[in-house]
């Protein structure tokens, strides 16, 4: 098993930051969360993955900080794991061609759900540990049933996991237009190469969501909640079973 790590060299080029900065009046579209309306999105952080890649190896104690921290304050911690299908069944052969395609319907492993996350994480019993039949997190009918999070009166996810370019972004983009608030964290999620990684966070930051680090996060995670009116974007959307 592998066991080396890497960290992704991340940016947002300066003249983004200044376009949105003149678009709105700040850098970050929320300068405050509720973390009791947070939950934190894990994704596909299972052994195919992280075993293949240094980066999602990198970011597991980036997670971990940000699990610890976000159920401290009474926040939700939900690990989305990938089922035993292949995404799309009905193309993804045809697509992928049969290998690849059964390899992708394997990555999700065998057992029950909690076992099958990546073992240095420590899950715990009030985390919700879910399975998703698609890229997306958050497509209807395909992962999270949304009044999970209506019951809680989540309206801010932070997307971490693998990988940026394809899940997460998936997730992000969709959990945006349900009307969730989405935080990507740059320091959080991994892809195969950084211009790879970096194409997303500007993707979202620029159109869906916000990108901020982990220590970013935190900071925010325990700064007292004062929301104004730009940061009032509250939406149902789901997660977990």
């Amino acid at each position: 098993m592998q066991t080396d790590s890497a960290m992704h060299e991340w940016r947002i080029e300066p003249r983004e930051y200044a376009r949105q900065e003149a678009r709105r009046g700040k850098r970050h579209a929320y300068s405050s969360l509720d973390p009791v309306r947070t939950a934190l999105i894990v994704i596909d952080m299972v052994p195919f993955f992280v075993e293949a890649s240094p980066y999602l190896r990198g970011i597991v104690p980036n997670i971990g900080r940000l699990a610890d921290a976000l159920r401290t304050v009474g926040g939700l911690v939900a690990w989305v794991l990938p089922a035993n299908v292949a995404p799309l069944a009905r193309v993804s052969g045809e697509f992928y061609g049969p290998v690849v395609s059964q390899t992708f319907a394997a990555t999700g492993d065998e057992g029950p759900p909690r076992s099958r996350v990546w073992h240095p994480f420590d899950v715990r019993p009030d985390d919700l540990v879910v399975e998703k039949t698609a890229y997306s997190a958050f497509f209807p009918g395909r992962c999270v049933r949304p009044e999970l999070l209506t019951e809680r009166e989540i309206d801010t996810v932070v997307i971490t996991g693998a990988l940026t370019i394809v899940c997460c972004e998936s997730s992000a983009r969709d959990a945006a237009t349900t009307g969730l608030r989405v935080l990507m964290v740059a320091d959080a999620n991994a892809a195969r190469r950084d211009q790879d990684h970096n194409a997303t966070l500007h993707t979202i930051y620029r159109s869906f969501g916000d990108v901020r680090t982990t220590n970013e996060v935190l900071d925010l995670i325990g700064r007292p909640i004062v929301l104004d009116s730009r940061d009032a974007a509250h939406g149902v959307c789901e997660t977990s079973t």
